[in-house]
């Protein structure tokens, strides 16, 4: 299954109001970007260290996590929270970002952008490109550990968007859902356990995450995430006096708008398989989708299928998929795949038949 949308379709759910000490918040369905509570979401703010989501999705999507390398001397001479790295320290990627998202190290935030991007600078447009590339229209990045900076700021509602497309990636989840980690670095290097600061891990039943923040200027932010019954919700709050309770009523709020309900994804229909006078048949995984009940009845399906097929089928090949929409909006695609081999006679193919066929075309 799949989502075709980069940024998130934005849907309002029409209910009371819940009672934050934030000077913004926003709380949405992770999905389908349902916004189930919103309070000053497209104010413009600082957001402290919850910048360092989008610095290490850049820093996972770089790629190559585990060869080590030496970290720029320069980079880590940096205020506030730490991993602990020194001069001469040899450290992965990969560890790096368990201590940008654990301990919030500023250090790793910024040895992070230094070997992704040759610079902080560099990095720092990488930052800014990915935003705009995401839809973020109210954000803009300065730094990449999210120390206060000209310049440096985004929405409740933008850095909830963030964070959900963060949250697509296996490892950026593994990662933020840790308590503690295990990691290592030095000169040379050696293992030592790293905690996570987000308390919400221990004291929210379906916690997964994801990052906690603060500066003088941005005051207490805070991203979390948690999942019960196949619903995942996303929490945002800016500047706030009273964050863990603040996302403790938002989520509890939030389960109790939001369901999980099993899409309709029998289908009937057959596929031509060329030359051989047969059909195949298709079939869907069984899959939930999570939706407040307004959406349940307005929820809409397309079979995008071919009508032809010019290869061998085998049992399990993707042949589809079914589109699910809201409000004319894809929301999620499911895959049709064939429920049986049929070999085709690729003998009785036209030539453009042919040429089409091997870049999976169907005329």
């Amino acid at each position: 299954m799949t989502i075709l949308a980069t940024v998130l379709p934005i849907f309002r759910v029409n209910a009371s109001a819940v009672s934050t000490s934030a000077a913004s918040a926003v709380l949405i369905e992770a999905e389908t970007g349902t916004v189930l509570y919103e309070k000053n979401a497209d104010e413009q703010r600082a957001m402290a260290s919850t910048t360092k989501i989008m610095t290490a999705i850049l820093t996972i999507e770089a790629g190559d996590l585990d060869s080590e390398f030496t970290v720029d001397s320069m980079a880590i001479m940096v205020e506030g929270t730490s991993m602990g790295l020194k001069e001469g320290d040899r450290v992965s990627r990969r560890d790096l970002l368990y201590g940008i998202l654990l301990p919030s190290g500023n250090d790793a935030a910024n040895a992070a952008a230094v070997s992704v991007s040759g610079s902080i600078s560099a990095f720092v447009k990488l930052m800014n490109d990915k935003a705009a590339e995401l839809g973020l229209v109210n954000t803009h990045f300065a730094t990449p550990s999210g120390l206060d900076a000209q310049g440096h700021y985004t929405t409740a509602r933008e850095l909830a968007m963030l964070t959900a497309y963060a949250m697509r990636n296996e490892v950026f989840c593994e990662i933020v859902k840790c308590r503690s980690a295990e990691v290592e670095f030095g000169d040379p290097p050696y293992k030592r356990t790293l905690y996570n600061s987000n308390k919400m891990l221990q004291r929210y039943e379906g916690a997964i995450g994801v990052k906690t923040g603060f500066t003088d200027n941005a005051r207490r932010c805070l991203v979390s995430a948690a999942e019960r019954d196949g619903v995942t919700l996303i929490a945002v709050t800016l500047n706030a006096g009273d964050d863990w309770n603040d996302h403790t009523k938002m989520l509890d709020y939030g389960f109790t708008k939001v369901s999980a309900y099993p899409l309709e994804t029998g289908c009937s229909a057959k596929v031509s398989v060329a030359g051989t006078g047969q059909t195949v048949g298709v079939y869907a995984d069984t899959v939930t989708m999570a939706l407040t009940p307004e959406q349940r009845t307005k929820l809409e399906r397309r079979v995008l299928l071919p009508r032809m097929v010019y290869n061998d089928v085998l049992k399990g090949d993707r042949l589809g998929s079914i589109e699910f929409l809201l409000d004319g909006k894809v929301v999620r695609s499911v895959p049709l795949y064939a429920d049986e081999d049929v070999s085709a006679d690729n003998g009785e193919l036209s030539v453009w038949q042919r040429i089409l066929s091997v870049f999976g075309i169907y005329a």
